[in-house]
């Protein structure tokens, strides 16, 4: 065994179990010094993300002293940080586990070559997808741009082996110092919310391994139809987990397949969930820009309503629409959205309310502890019609018809709109606790008249697309 040790650097793959660069680096024998770098990415993550971050990385420098090792925290520039700790460790390597977002790859690829340089070893390993981008093209060459064809291709895939949980770490001689967490206050753009929201959060690897075990014994059965009723909870809700690598796509993955081959009515449903995930990944790959810019560049020009009063209403739910309100009270209170609800209220803001999507996606990326970028980016642009799908241009959700739908016994709306009710439940007026004061919103006040009648929002929107095409 060397006693020259491995830099395990972390960013989001805060699990023992099936963590290929914590495996390799445990598996050389030497000493493993994980590390955590605050950089100018989490810098600029979201309140509420950076937040949920924070107690990620709180769970795991926790779990990781129970093995008897130790998680180093830095800040700065990630190639200034690690060769600082390699000069002061005498390590020889430096293993992480790959990112798949442009700004990422490229820290990467720079780190990389510059400690190759410097006579470092510097290996990345598979990270938070079950199919790295660039291994998934159509017959023709090139990526996929279409869901439906995207599963038919990587569902009758294998998929790797889970890696085996990592349950020792060798510790160095001397350890290296450490910034202290609290210092970097990363809730404090939270403000009085983070107490609100820290009563929905489920953080770390046993957290995710439970939700994930209930969800299958409890909810999968039922999930091609509960997962669309947003007050039913029967989704996993994994989403949360997988975006710090709190458990990775691979476990669910397998522990799905293993309940399609039983005969699970809901598992074949629930891995095209999963896999959704991964085509907005693969979208984000080869169209690193998607965030900022129309998919379809078609759409460059339409004369969308930049940031205005009425996307305002739509931030602090108060359209006047049941659904919209719901689920944007929902996002303040828990920090994340139903899946529908997600979809009614992109729809709802890019197409009644005519506003650019980029407004949208920005305050989910302020308010989400789910937050993933290439989702994020993929549904707001799938949802407006500038996105990867095949007919997005008539499709106007209606979020009345939408509610009646899938509300159908009232009880989303109940949850999180308190206005009208004698005794509204705590996650009503929670919203009313978590909220800035100088928004001087109160529970008993009258529900809001609606910004725009359904019918005509409609007519508008479409109206403004027929004059765009021609």
């Amino acid at each position: 065994m060397s006693d020259t040790p491995v830099l395990l650097w972390l960013r989001r793959d805060f699990r023992f179990h099936d963590n290929e660069a914590m495996a390799a680096a445990a598996t050389t024998g030497a000493p493993v010094i994980p590390v955590f770098i605050h950089d100018d990415q989490v810098e600029a993550l979201g309140a509420a993300a950076k937040w949920r971050l924070g107690l990620a990385v709180e769970a795991f420098a926790e779990s990781l002293s129970e093995k008897d090792s130790k998680l180093i925290l830095r800040k700065g520039a990630p190639l200034t940080v690690l060769r600082a700790l390699i000069e002061e460790t005498g390590a020889g390597a430096v293993y992480w586990s790959r990112r798949y977002d442009k700004p990422g790859r490229d820290t990467d690829t720079e780190v990389k070559s510059a400690l190759s340089d410097d006579g470092i070893e510097a290996k990345s390993f598979t990270g938070h997808l079950l199919f790295e981008p660039w291994t998934v093209e159509t017959k023709t060459g090139g990526p996929y741009k279409v869901y439906t064809p995207f599963w038919n291709a990587v569902k009758g895939t294998d998929v790797a082996p889970e890696v085996k949980t990592v349950s020792e770490l060798r510790p160095p001689s001397d350890w290296p110092r450490s910034k202290k967490l609290d210092d970097w206050k990363m809730g404090a753009a939270m403000r009085r919310g983070a107490a609100i929201v820290a009563k929905h959060v489920n953080v770390g690897e046993r957290a995710a391994q439970s939700r994930l075990s209930n969800f299958l014994r409890d909810r999968l059965s039922a999930y091609k139809t509960q997962r669309d009723v947003p007050a039913s909870g029967g989704t996993s809700g994994l989403s949360e987990n997988l975006t710090y690598g709190e458990i990775s796509p691979r476990t669910i993955w397998h522990a799905g397949y293993r309940e399609m081959a039983e005969g699970n009515p809901g598992a074949e449903t629930f891995l095209k969930e999963l896999v959704w995930r991964e085509f907005a990944w693969h979208l984000f790959f080869h169209w690193p820009d998607m965030a900022e810019r129309n998919w379809r560049d078609e759409w460059n020009g339409f004369d969308w309503r930049r940031d205005n009063n009425d996307a305002e209403a739509w931030r602090r739910g108060m359209t006047g629409e049941p659904f919209v309100d719901a689920a944007m009270r929902e996002m303040y209170v828990t920090g994340t959205m139903h899946n529908r609800a997600r979809m009614i209220v992109a729809s709802y803001l890019s197409k009644h309310l005519m506003t650019d999507w980029r407004v949208g996606l920005r305050w989910f990326e302020d308010c989400l502890i789910d937050w993933d970028p290439a989702s994020n980016a993929m549904g707001w642009q799938w949802v407006a019609g500038p996105g990867p799908d095949a007919t997005p241009y008539f499709r106007v959700f209606n979020p009345e018809t939408q509610l009646d739908k899938f509300d159908k016994d009232g009880r989303y709306r109940k949850d999180f709109i308190a206005e009208g009710q004698a005794n509204p439940p705590e996650t009503a007026t929670d919203y009313f606790e978590a909220i800035p004061e100088s928004w001087a919103l109160t529970p008993d006040q009258d529900y809001p008249e609606r910004l725009i009648g359904l019918k005509e929002g409609r007519e508008r929107a479409l109206a403004a697309y027929e004059q765009h095409k021609g």
